[in-house]
């Protein structure tokens, strides 16, 4: 059980390596993504350009990207209003209600969707809990805001108990993690 709650599907090194073409063989419709140091520095307002190219790219594939955050409104419509990206925030990940939430508002399916983000106890048991498929990717900045270094310690140790500190290799494309 603990090892299905943390445990990623794939292993990616930026979610701007995920490919579209893809993610669309495997009947992707949506791209679920956190926001803070997975599409923008935790400790950048404003949007980025790679962040509304990798939308357009998506865009144009028939691939929608729904950012659920934790974060307030006003913090995440500050970063994609100006993309028209739409978003679900105060997820309350862990817990799987944002995901939840934003599969049925949108009218997805759980294999339609791939939740990607940079933690695995907020992130990756979210996904996990909700029945998507998760993505890990490495955080854009080595920094962390206060709670999320809490986080990362407890990352680090159930990183050493699912023995993943070994066996996750962030690659440039998806990669299934192995056993």
């Amino acid at each position: 059980m603990f090892r299905l709650l943390f445990r990623p599907n794939y292993t990616i090194d930026t979610i701007y390596h995920l490919d579209p073409n893809k993610l669309k063989e495997m009947g992707i419709k949506a791209v679920f993504s956190d926001l803070d140091n997975t599409l923008l520095a935790w400790n950048i307002k404003d949007s980025s350009e790679e962040m509304a190219k990798f939308n357009q790219k998506l865009a144009q594939a028939g691939i929608e990207l729904i950012v659920i955050s934790n974060n307030n409104e006003q913090r995440v419509g500050q970063a994609l209003d100006p993309f028209k990206i739409k978003f679900w925030a105060k997820a309350r990940k862990p817990l799987p209600i944002g995901i939840n939430h934003a599969l049925k508002h949108y009218h997805l399916k759980q294999d339609q969707v791939l939740m990607v983000g940079d933690q695995l106890i907020t992130d990756m048991q979210a996904g996990n809990l909700a029945g998507v498929k998760t993505v890990l990717v490495k955080p854009l900045v080595e920094t962390d805001k206060w709670n999320t270094r809490i986080n990362r310690f407890f990352e680090k140790i159930i990183f050493f108990f699912l023995n993943l500190k070994k066996k996750v290799v962030f690659k440039e494309s998806l990669e299934w993690m192995k056993n």
